[in-house]
């Protein structure tokens, strides 16, 4: 699913892909989606990273009109939007993890271990135990979601303010 008002720079598939995750912001979303939990915008603002109120709502907007999210109103709390990942949002998993993998090698980045060994020695195993938990949590909106690793410091880290954590 394409915005319909989105103008891309050329028919270049790597030019139309940035026009739609090529800021600093969209797949740090998508990666506290996918790997850290994160469900609500609240969740999302204590990733550690800083981003702002105005660029996290302009980015959610974003990544919904672009079809790579989803949100719903939270049954307990109509208050609250629930955002999920769409399938395309999902397809990204293989270029999160190849970004994870090129900024431990060249950037002194730091990632689940356990992840990333799953990454290196079965990709395609690890893409379907993401997509199954991301199934199993459709089909059960109020479950937990497991993470594809088990809890790290570095995971625990994540909720403390102010501070960035190491995610794949």
């Amino acid at each position: 699913m394409r915005r319909p008002d989105l103008e891309h720079r050329s028919s270049c598939p790597i030019s139309s892909s940035l026009d739609v995750i090529g800021d600093r912001w969209s797949l740090l979303v998508v990666r506290d989606l996918l790997f850290a939990g994160a469900r609500t915008y609240k969740e999302f603002l204590s990733s550690g990273e800083g981003i702002a109120t105005n660029i996290l709502a302009n980015r959610l907007e974003h990544l919904e009109t672009s079809g790579i999210i989803t949100s719903r109103r939270d049954a307990a709390d109509g208050r609250k939007l629930i955002y999920r990942l769409t399938p395309k949002g999902l397809d990204l998993v293989p270029v999160l993890m190849e970004l994870s993998l090129w900024g431990v090698k060249h950037e002194r980045g730091v990632g689940p271990r356990a992840v990333i060994q799953k990454w290196r020695a079965n990709r395609e195993a690890l893409l379907a135990e993401i997509r199954a938990q991301w199934q199993d949590e459709e089909a059960s909106p109020g479950a937990e979601r497991a993470d594809p690793a088990p809890p790290t410091r570095a995971a625990r880290k994540r909720r403390a303010p102010g501070r960035g954590s190491p995610r794949p």
